[in-house]
């Protein structure tokens, strides 16, 4: 049998270090090893909000694919060409690749949001398939974008085997949060979180893009800058991959202040070294977050990620009952091989129908 080809399209710098893109860097490696031909179609940057000319090269780019071509397009692109979808649908198979509605992210203005979710619901209705990576995702597909449940798959993001992590061997727990400093991660919360407890011994690290929402860098460095010691908080910046295994390994608690997550990667790999997590419910975590390995707080209560900081930080106990839930868990997260064998069953029907 022939090699099947399958053409990857995705806005930006295909390298960047935020979850979305981790996953489609690791999953084109894994449909590539399983043996497909992966093809990359780096779009225009500007996606989800793309000029009329970058718009035009977009529909130029799919416009000279040939026909019956199977284009998998990552949804922060697919969101934004409704038009194109349209033009090109009745010639390629797309599938679209939803991490999180774009018109869903945190800190947007109402009139652009909603013009976003009304772009993604028209794309969408154009896809031959649909990959989500949670089923928390799914149901908001099917509940508010008009999507047939049986058009979706989810494919759950992989979490490669990792050494347990091995603390930081004191008397002051180490915390650490993982993601780009942008409103959804809520990273001044969790300072503000942390505000009532600077009675008790603890540091923080957070790991994550400085460069990508400068009101909510500001309003991070504001809210360090209202403790009592600002040096117990480290300020990272991105990290490469090894750098960031360095952070886990030292660390003894992993905290995640997110709105929402799509999936959660940065907490399923805390989950993979053996950390026990406390976390705000946001999206997915619901979903797949053991709670013996975390402490689930709700999303739509600000304070109440205090007072579960407060029982993991101050009790050691706790944190060795958490982390001995995620020794367990570890062992059930899903690996990358399976995430690529669900998404290659939903390509090679796409391709045969």
């Amino acid at each position: 049998m022939s090699q099947r080809t399958l053409i990857f399209a995705v806005p930006g710098d295909p390298d960047q270090r935020s979850g979305g893109y981790l996953y489609d860097k690791r999953l084109a490696h894994e449909l590539a090893a399983a043996g497909w031909r992966v093809v990359h179609l780096r779009l225009p940057s500007s996606f989800p909000q793309p000029s009329p000319a970058d718009l035009a090269a977009t529909a130029a780019a799919l416009a000279d694919l040939p026909d019956d071509s199977v284009v998998l397009i990552d949804g922060l692109a697919f969101a934004a060409m409704p038009a194109i979808a349209a033009a090109q649908a009745v010639r390629l198979r797309l599938v679209a690749l939803v991490h999180h509605p774009v018109g869903l992210e945190t800190g947007l203005p109402a009139e652009r949001a909603e013009r976003l979710l009304e772009s993604e619901r028209a794309a969408l209705r154009l896809a031959e398939a649909i990959v989500v990576t949670s089923t928390t995702t799914a149901r908001t597909l099917v509940r508010d974008f008009e999507v047939a449940d049986e058009r979706i798959t989810v494919a759950p993001p992989g979490t490669d085997r990792a050494p347990l992590a091995r603390g930081s061997g004191g008397a002051v727990p180490a915390l650490l949060a993982v993601g780009a400093v942008i409103p959804r991660k809520a990273l001044d919360r969790l300072v503000a979180a942390l505000v009532p407890l600077q009675h008790l011994p603890w540091r923080l690290e957070i790991a994550g893009s400085l460069e990508r929402d400068r009101k909510s860098v500001a309003a991070l460095r504001a809210a360090i800058a209202g403790l009592h010691d600002p040096g117990r908080v480290r300020l990272l910046g991105e990290l490469d991959s090894d750098d960031l295994g360095r952070a886990y390994d030292r660390t003894d608690l992993f905290i995640s202040s997110s709105i929402y997550e799509g999936y959660g990667m940065a907490v399923a790999e805390a989950v993979a070294r053996g950390l026990p997590v406390v976390a705000v419910a946001g999206g997915a975590l619901v979903d797949w977050l053991d709670r013996d390995a975390g402490l689930l707080v709700a999303s739509s209560d600000p304070q109440a990620l205090t007072p579960a900081l407060a029982r993991v930080v101050a009790d050691p106990q706790e944190r060795a009952r958490l982390r001995r839930g995620a020794l367990a868990a570890r062992e059930r997260l899903p690996r990358w091989d399976d995430t690529a064998r669900i998404v290659a069953g939903t390509l090679n029907r796409v391709a045969r129908s």
